[in-house]
């Protein structure tokens, strides 16, 4: 795997690639990688010829300053987890590769009603960093496909829509939420919970699944209140939304067949750790 820290030199090194006709795709991270990033790596290589990642903990997207100093990193560690999944190219930069001082970088993105509902209204000012340093990152490396996550699932349609607006040839896939063996969605911030939170998380998956199970009978408002009971009865998480969705607008819908297929989203605070999850039905 080659590693490069300055941009210009990541550059050249793809030029040659796409001179010899190579493909691209590209799959960016904060590091602190699991089996769930590793399985967008995967992706990469199914789909092209060159596998690209990056690590970059982007401090534009985190709206509390005590989230961003938190997040873990262990880059020596999710080095070798790259290297074992066979990635191609690794860009590990510096806050200044990726923003310096003599380029211009976007961060004027209107992305509308995505950016008001879910994650954006209980996170002010996080999707136009991420909008900010993900349209740098495809400036940078200039993939045929960015290959993200289904579990950040409103993130992919912000990125979406940034493709959209940047008229950017690169198109995006998505990839399917890895989970654990009790079902909660693999994530950085797992590491943080205590092993009594541990052992609760799991319930948000379930929650979700009972959406699921009562899709196309009873009432959608039902449905959701019976998953936030289930939730809440644990008496130690505290939910900061759970909807059912549009998978479009990300609009809350109030009947099951509003769409050919919904997305059951929610945030859940567990001890000091919050956790994101969803699923598609049917």
């Amino acid at each position: 795997m080659y590693i490069f820290k300055k941009v210009s030199d990541l550059q050249k090194h793809l030029d040659g690639l796409r001179e010899a006709g190579k493909t691209v795709a590209f799959a960016p991270t904060m590091g602190a990688l699991h089996n769930g990033h590793l399985s967008l790596i995967n992706k990469a290589n199914e789909i092209a010829d060159v596998s690209v990642s990056s690590i970059f903990v982007n401090p534009t997207q985190f709206d509390q300053k005590e989230d961003l100093d938190k997040y873990p990193r262990t880059v020596e560690k999710d080095i070798q987890m790259l290297i074992g999944s066979e990635c191609d190219v690794l860009l590990l930069p510096t806050p200044d590769e990726i923003y310096p001082s003599d380029v211009e970088v976007r961060n004027d993105f209107d992305f509308g009603v995505l950016d008001d509902v879910l994650e954006g209204a209980h996170r002010d000012g996080h999707f136009a960093g991420v909008g900010q340093v993900v349209n740098r990152l495809l400036e940078i490396v200039q993939p045929n496909w960015i290959v993200m996550g289904q579990k950040d699932y409103q993130q992919t349609a912000i990125i979406r829509r940034l493709l959209e607006l940047t008229e950017s040839k690169t198109k995006i896939v998505v990839s399917p939420t890895i989970r654990e063996e009790d079902g909660l969605a693999m994530s950085s911030r797992n590491v943080r919970l205590e092993p009594d939170e541990r052992k609760e998380a799991p319930t948000i998956h379930a929650s979700l699944e009972n959406v699921r199970a009562a899709y196309g009978s009873g009432e959608v408002e039902q449905a959701k209140k019976d998953a936030i009971a289930q939730i809440e009865a644990s008496g130690s998480m505290k939910i900061d939304y759970f909807d059912i969705v549009h998978p479009t607008t990300l609009k809350s819908v109030t009947k099951w067949d509003e769409a050919e297929q919904l997305v059951v989203c929610t945030a859940v605070h567990l001890g000091k750790v919050r956790l994101i999850d969803n699923i598609l039905i049917p």
